[in-house]
């Protein structure tokens, strides 16, 4: 038996396993499909919410404290697993912001680096945005990584710890309680024991703790994306307008996002939503109207009240815990919620204040 059981093989549940395996835990990863392949795999890798001014003190600390980790963890993993996630520091332009003051304001409150900038500076930097622009915003140090390299690196690297176990293919289906304690997950082909239980299922987090009588808001909000294969250099950095953003890859190829749509746990795709994803591509960068659409996928998000995540101790079951509810910045706040989860369960100073994120008071307990 483990000492952590992990549910869950996103980028919040690797991550955590990463994390106590590099501090001498023994853990088991159990994932329902293959790791990674929900909406850790579906994202667009912005290492940056989309408006960070738009969010709550309490996302932006996670943000905040994660921004710097990527380079390393980029690094780590290249080196560790064979695997380049790809992470790229070439800055975010913002076209047409309608809170331009309050974004500028909220910066220099937060020491953060976002400047406006004239038409020479936008068109130098980007030459195919969309034209006729007379300024945009600037953020200079915002990096994007490539999501499906990411979770490969992570799940390679997992595998190759001695003290890491990795179980896919299994559905956890609930969990046995014993004398106030989850002292193993139901699965389909019997119990799993761990001596620590920890619920990072995503948009499935609060199916799993309604077994247990606990009402967790969290809820899938599918995100629709298209991906173009573009000549190389077409776009060089993350462009932003009215929501919508492309986002280059190194080879050339540039992501398209993303819709919000509220329909359960459906991820099917449609024609409507992608001529709504390639018009807002292509009214950001024109010339992108002459390349292929060669992809158009779905993923499932798990929202959360103001996008505010689920971090720590389930009240009413000892040794149950969970972290979910990233809503649309799980890879933006992995970093920093995976690192205060563990401080948390191994007993050490945290890195933020845990309050904003506990469960107490947040949800409905019916036990």
């Amino acid at each position: 038996m483990s000492e952590f059981l992990v549910v869950g093989g996103g980028v919040i549940g690797m991550m955590t396993t990463l994390q106590l395996a590099d501090a001498g835990h023994s853990v088991t990863l159990i994932e329902r499909g293959r790791c990674g392949q929900e909406a850790s795999w579906a994202g667009g890798g912005i290492v940056s919410p989309l408006y960070p001014w738009r969010y709550g003190p309490a996302v932006s600390r996670l943000s905040s404290w994660s921004e710097g980790c990527y380079p390393e963890l980029a690094q780590r993993l290249r080196e560790e697993a064979g695997v380049d996630p790809e992470y790229r520091q070439r800055g975010l332009l913002y076209l047409r912001v309608d809170d331009e003051s309050r974004a500028l304001n909220w910066a220099r409150g937060q020491g953060k680096r976002l400047e406006r900038v004239d038409a020479d500076f936008l068109y130098a930097r980007e030459p195919e945005a969309s034209p006729g622009f007379s300024e945009a915003l600037w953020m200079p140090v915002l990096g994007s990584i490539r999501n499906p390299r990411l979770v490969r690196s992570l799940r390679i690297r997992l595998e190759a710890m001695p003290a890491v176990t990795v179980r896919e293919g299994v559905e956890v289906t609930g969990f046995k309680l014993a004398g106030g304690r989850a002292v193993a997950v139901q699965t389909r082909t019997g119990p799993v024991a761990g001596d620590q239980l920890i619920v990072c299922g995503g948009a499935w987090a609060a199916g799993l703790l309604k077994t247990v009588g606990v009402a967790l808001p969290v809820r899938p909000v599918k995100g629709q994306m298209i991906l173009f294969r573009a000549p190389q250099g077409l776009v060089q950095r993350v462009v932003l307008m009215d929501g919508r953003y492309v986002i280059p890859r190194a080879d050339g190829r540039v992501l398209a996002g993303s819709t919000l749509e509220e329909c359960g746990f459906d991820k099917t795709t449609d024609a409507q939503a992608r001529d709504s994803l390639e018009a807002s591509a292509t009214a950001i960068i024109p010339a992108l109207a002459d390349c292929k659409v060669e992809h158009h996928w779905a993923g499932l998000r798990p929202g959360s009240p103001d996008g505010v995540p689920f971090i720590g101790a389930v009240p009413g079951i000892d040794n149950l815990h969970v972290n979910a509810g990233h809503y649309r910045n799980g890879l933006v706040l992995a970093p920093a919620s995976t690192r205060l989860l563990v401080d948390l369960l191994l007993g050490r100073e945290p890195i933020l204040d845990p309050v904003p994120y506990a469960l107490t008071g947040r949800l409905s307990v019916a036990m």
